[in-house]
């Protein structure tokens, strides 16, 4: 019984979020780990149930292998290769632009760094949606200020 709560729960909310346009960043070096094992086919399924995703970006360091990079590519999304370890402040600027597109109704970022809950008060500000994909340890500020929490590990092969 609660698998057909579920599907009608999840059949509601699509119609609540239909039309909606998303904006998926990614930090690369902080997510994209062999230990969370998952699948980027799989989180863009997981925003489908928000809206469509219109602008998807994986920021990653200049170590990022190729193989790496073609498969984000394949994904249908843009690598962004930054020529530092550190992809925080040019992830965070991207962010900036997409709160301040009006094509764009919802931010979601995937990562697990507190670093970012500026950028989700300043999208909340302006009147956007944020949705945090993460794994554990997530940020409790994330958690506290993303009107929406998807975890990896609910995501599975």
């Amino acid at each position: 019984m609660p698998k057909i709560f579920d599907r009608v729960k999840h059949k509601f909310r699509r119609k609540e979020h239909a039309g909606k346009r998303i904006g998926l960043l990614v930090d690369g070096p902080n997510m994209l780990r062999k230990e969370f094992d998952f699948d980027l086919t799989k989180v863009k399924n997981q925003l489908s149930a928000f809206g469509e995703v219109k602008v998807g970006k994986v920021f990653l360091n200049q170590f990022a292998p190729e193989k790496l990079i073609e498969a984000i590519v394949n994904q249908g999304l843009e690598p962004i290769i930054v020529t530092t370890d550190d992809v925080d402040a040019p992830m965070a600027a991207e962010a900036m632009e997409l709160i301040y597109n009006q094509h764009i109704d919802i931010i979601a970022l995937m990562t697990r760094d507190a670093d970012f809950q500026s950028v989700l008060l300043k999208a909340k500000s302006h009147g956007k949606e944020t949705i945090v994909v993460g794994s554990d340890p997530l940020s409790v500020a994330l958690k506290n200020t993303a009107d929406h929490i998807i975890m990896i590990r609910n995501l599975g092969r």
